[in-house]
């Protein structure tokens, strides 16, 4: 059966006048005054009660404190064991979830029942809703001003080993036979002897670590042919195709390796080099969700958008919340150039879109630019690459803002200007290009009336956005956007946000997702302080 508080509802008589002035003003001014005044009445519990029954079964948890603990736990980086000793004896945990009274109903909680709780959310995505629903309140509470923001990404290694090729197809061949064992002890029994003796021990599987460097080609060669020879072994029974682990295994060979036709007859298994793997493969059997970027490495990164204030007053800036708006986790392979339209649409559905939002330039393609423009965002990220040395490009002309040429390098106005199909065509004296003493270099070329230079629409904007991009407004404007940097030191050091205890995409997120709120809740709390002391 559902059981919830009605934290709405006010004392009769005050439940925490046995604290002395001193402590309570000291929690009134915490996070924990903060999170009973604003945040717990915000938790989105109505989205909870669905999963359990209004008649049936034992009263659950009040729920109220079960969003309210799993979103602690994130915020100081506690254990499960830890978090449990925190509820039943933290007064500061008490006081943030309104707990009043000293039964075990209400201040102890056990690990299956937090085990069980962190399922539901993480399968149903309550913390995305959770952190909407916190961000909201909070960007209310304050009046934040999201006209100006930042997006960035950062790295999160998940709870697993590294493993290099050989031991990705050892460890995938040990979980199948383990799992076949356990499922199918008949067809595990006609698995050759020699493969099991190999890899069904954690004894026999160590040894593939200590394998010489001059040897592990000829490994490498053996175990691909051994994972190979296990999936035609049984490709043909429906019951261990369907078997999770045996999956792996394709999935590795798919990604390791290269299958030929054999003179001899059968499938010759060859190796794939590094350069052909790809950056989505499987890292370890144990986190399939788990990419790679040649960048950071293994795991898992987040976009994190957050607001700021473009001030230079220590007074102002410690009274301004800035909050983070937005986070998306996804795979390390993922490029972070097209996360920059999803994070935008979905801080525009919530009513927290910007005026201005800065970016690194992996942000700032041409699309993205001019993805937003008609909902007054400007996107503010340097253009990627460079022109080349020695030579004119586009950016060096003067240009209007349609893209047409104003002037040449050497003050020269087109007597031509067409605009075709998206194409712009612009065509200048001919006698005076031809003996111009910049023609080598120029990307002008000589025609039968006119010398043309013919360029598209986008080379138009990105060589009006390289000129902007070399002045002193730009410069002082883009110098906000390394404030995020802060941001993603403080999500770790506060929270062990890039050091997960968790596996799997989304256990990742549930976990990423939670301590971005408790890091907007820490911030909160500094400014209401500040505030008040005003």
């Amino acid at each position: 059966m559902i059981r919830t508080n009605d934290h709405k509802q006010m004392h009769l008589f005050d439940p925490w006048d046995f604290l002395s002035p001193k402590r309570r003003k000291m929690l009134d001014e915490s996070w924990a005054g903060l999170f009973q005044q604003e945040i717990l009445r915000s938790l989105p519990v109505n989205l909870v009660k669905p999963f359990f029954s209004k008649t049936m079964g034992r009263p659950t948890k009040e729920l109220y404190t079960m969003l309210g603990a799993m979103l602690l736990q994130q915020t100081h980086n506690l254990t499960d064991e830890e978090t449990v000793a925190q509820l039943s004896f933290n007064i500061q945990w008490h006081y943030a979830l309104n707990l009043t009274d000293e039964s075990d109903a209400s201040k102890y909680l056990s690990l299956k029942t937090l085990w069980n709780f962190r399922q539901i959310m993480t399968e149903n995505e309550l913390d995305v809703a959770l952190f909407n629903a916190t961000t909201d309140k909070l960007a209310k509470v304050f009046q934040v001003n999201t006209d100006n923001q930042r997006l960035d990404s950062v790295h999160i290694k998940s709870n697993m080993r590294r493993l290099g090729r050989i031991s990705i197809f050892s460890t995938s061949i040990n979980k199948f036979l383990v799992n076949l064992k356990r499922k199918h002890p008949k067809h595990f029994a006609i698995v050759n002897a020699d493969v099991i003796g190999k890899y069904i021990s954690e004894k026999a599987l160590s040894c593939f670590s200590l394998v010489k460097p001059s040897e592990s080609s000829k490994t490498l060669t053996e175990v691909s042919r051994n994972l190979y020879d296990l999936i035609e072994q049984f490709k043909d029974c429906p019951n261990i195709k369907s078997m999770y682990s045996y999956k792996l295994l394709e999935r590795v060979l798919y990604e390791q390796c290269n299958l030929k036709e054999d003179p001899l007859g059968g499938q010759k298994v060859g190796l794939k080099i590094p350069k052909e793997i790809p950056s989505d493969s499987l890292q370890n059997p144990s986190d399939p969700d788990a990419t790679y970027s040649g960048h950071k490495g293994q795991g898992y990164q987040a976009q994190v958008t957050e607001t700021f204030t473009k001030t230079e007053d220590e007074d102002e800036k410690a009274k301004t919340l800035n909050l983070i708006t937005n986070i998306e986790v996804e795979p390390a392979s993922a490029s972070d150039a097209d996360a920059f339209i999803p994070n935008m649409k979905s801080i525009i559905d919530r009513g927290l879109g910007p005026k201005e939002m800065q970016a690194d330039s992996l942000y700032g393609s041409d699309k993205n630019h001019q993805a937003f423009l008609s909902d007054g965002v400007d996107l503010v990220a340097p253009t990627m690459g460079t022109t080349a040395k020695g030579k004119f490009s586009l950016s060096d002309f003067s240009l209007s803002d349609d893209g047409q040429i104003i002037e040449c390098p050497q003050g020269q106005a087109p007597e031509l200007k067409k605009r075709k199909e998206g194409r712009l065509i612009q065509g200048f004296h001919l006698d005076i290009c031809m003996n111009c003493p910049h023609l080598e270099t120029c990307p002008v070329k000589p025609g039968k009336k006119y010398a043309y230079y013919r360029y598209s629409a986008k080379s138009a904007r990105i060589a009006n956005r390289r000129r902007y991009e070399q002045t002193d407004e730009f410069k002082l404007r883009y110098r906000w956007r390394a404030g995020v940097e802060a941001t993603m030191s403080e999500l770790d050091r506060r929270t062990g946000f890039k050091n997960l205890r968790y596996r799997g995409m989304k256990a990742i997120r549930f976990a990423a997702t939670m301590k971005a709120v408790g890091i907007n809740i820490v911030r909160a709390t500094a400014a209401r302080k500040a505030i008040s002391y005003a």
